[in-house]
């Protein structure tokens, strides 16, 4: 049996209804915090839904101030301002509450609030130095999975981006309730929920730190996502499946923290930052692409998922890869989700420029099972367009 290491987060509580309890969570697990940071999007602000979790926090004597200018595809001036804000009340503690952008942002405050680094000098893996402020995460989408990872990317430029890696990221407590997920629309749903399924494929087949931990949990998480999937895009209020996704996007973000992620995040990074894609959707649309692609050297890890995505495929090995990519492509369409380039105004001329930013992502590229040269990604972005 393969050495490995897994690390995750300590406590994570999966309950509908349970941010209504945040306050009493949090004096359980820090009975000294009198001062939190609330971090979220003016969006997720603006449906009243962040009004329940803040109620619990006064209930509990926390003096809790919120920060709702988190922007997608976060870049460090918002990071920073959101710093700054936490130095300024002194807080004690970070409450991530929005998808993976706030959660995001909420990792890099309680890194960088004591002031111990720059955040220039924590890009990479494992630069993180120092204790960080006490960190709770709560996801609103069923998607990143960064309330469990130990990862935060933030946009860095005009469209680059860049990761901070470490263990200090992963949160001490994460809360699943769907309820807060019950107004997402269907698109939104379907992009966020295709992004957690192509995390659990990406960890169960990396080519570096592929271990029987992350791959158990990138299977149960590919086996919630895809039967509940195309069911909470025709029905956003089902509360069982809404949980169930919300259960099997951590899972998957457990999963990939472990066993990291390739190509088809290397390619959707530049769609992403170039055209101000969402990042789910830009996974969404590479993905059938890059499986056709590293299929001569992934068959027989994708036969074993098609057991779960694809129950009735049968034949070859190849055969049964080939189910897996082709129901992948069903559940996408199915969903109504946007499938081609060309629908997010992406021109043919800008296929070359994708190319080459997809290839400066050579963290990502590197735990793909298949080498991807410029040419393959051009060629990858060609099929897609």
């Amino acid at each position: 049996m393969s050495v490995f290491q897994f690390r995750t987060v300590p406590h994570l509580i999966s309950e509908p209804g349970a941010s209504a309890q945040l306050g009493a969570y949090i004096r359980q697990h820090f009975p000294e915090v009198k001062r939190a940071l609330l971090v979220t999007d003016p969006g997720f602000l603006n449906t009243g839904l962040v009004e329940t979790p803040l109620r619990s926090l006064r209930d509990a004597g926390i003096e809790v101030h919120v920060y709702a200018d988190v922007q997608a595809d976060p870049p460090e001036a918002v990071v920073m301002a959101a710093v700054a804000q936490a130095q300024l009340f002194h807080v004690e503690l970070v409450i991530g509450l929005g998808g993976g952008s706030s959660m995001d942002v909420a990792k890099l405050i309680a890194v960088l609030a004591p002031g111990h680094q720059q955040l220039a000098d924590m890009y990479g893996i494992g630069k993180v130095q120092g204790q960080r402020l006490p960190l709770v995460q709560i996801p609103t989408t069923a998607g990143t999975g960064s309330e469990v990872t130990n990862i935060s990317i933030v946009t860095t430029g005009a469209t680059s981006k860049m990761g901070v890696v470490a263990p200090q990221l992963y949160a001490d407590l994460a809360i699943l309730d769907a309820n807060l997920t019950l107004g997402l629309p269907p698109a939104i749903t379907a992009a966020t929920g295709i992004d957690a399924m192509v995390h659990a494929i990406e960890a169960y087949t990396s080519a570096h730190l592929k271990n029987p931990l992350s791959d158990i949990l990138a299977q149960q998480a590919l086996t919630l996502l895809s039967q509940n999937l195309a069911r909470v895009c025709r029905n956003g209020q089902d509360l069982a499946a809404r949980q169930a996704m919300l259960l099997g996007a951590t899972l998957a973000g457990q999963a990939f923290s472990n066993a990291p992620v390739a190509a088809v995040h290397a390619l959707a990074y530049p769609i992403g930052g170039m055209f101000h894609v969402p990042h789910g959707l830009s996974n969404a649309l590479v993905l059938p692409h890059v499986l056709r692609f590293n299929l001569s050297h992934a068959a027989p890890l994708y036969a074993q998922l098609a057991s779960i995505v694809a129950p009735h495929a049968s034949g070859s090995e190849d055969a049964r890869a080939q189910a897996m990519i082709d129901a992948m492509q069903a559940l996408a369409a199915e969903t109504g989700i946007v499938r081609t380039l060309r629908e997010v105004g992406i021109a043919e001329s800008d296929l070359d420029a994708l190319a080459e930013a997809a290839m400066l992502q050579t963290r990502l590229l590197g735990n793909n099972p298949r080498p991807v040269t410029l040419t393959d990604a051009r060629a990858i972005y060609a099929a897609a367009w």
